[in-house]
């Protein structure tokens, strides 16, 4: 018998969308604090969030600060649901006060959450982005898991 383990921890976010939300970013996807999101924010999807990093449960941080974990942010408005999948880091500080960047590349800063994610802000489902214009409710779950 194999003693590998799953390790799994989870967080849960309430924000909401705004009228200026575009999601049209080539490599960044951005959840907010601040209640309002500028015409020049490509990388929003979603503002008035409950939490940024600094907020995540601990046990979750200390499962994203690994070079082997796997983060699945789930985002869901309405019956409208995406995912996106990245991966976490021994380098990341998840220590912003105001928002939470999952970003495409390796770049790293107080900010992000996870590094090389299938997605950015353009790729996210249409049909959701149109419900975050209209100020919709979002719920997203992030879960960090290891073997």
């Amino acid at each position: 018998m194999s003693s590998h383990c799953l390790k799994i921890a989870w967080d849960f976010i309430e924000a909401k969308g705004h009228k200026n939300i575009k999601a049209t970013h080539r490599s960044t996807i951005e959840i907010t604090k601040d209640d309002y999101v500028t015409e020049r924010g490509d990388c929003i999807i979603a503002c008035s969030a409950n939490k940024a990093l600094s907020d995540l449960n601990s046990e979750l941080k200390n499962v994203i600060r690994r070079d082997d974990t796997l983060v699945i942010i789930v985002i869901k408005v309405g019956d409208i649901v995406d995912y996106i999948v990245g991966r976490g880091s021994s380098k990341l500080t998840l220590s912003s006060d105001r928002k939470i960047i999952i970003r495409r590349s390796s770049y790293i800063d107080d900010a992000t959450l996870t590094i090389h994610a299938n997605k950015a802000a353009k790729d996210i489902d249409r049909e959701l982005i149109t419900k975050l214009v209209r100020e919709e409710k979002v719920n997203i779950w992030v879960l960090g898991m290891y073997v």
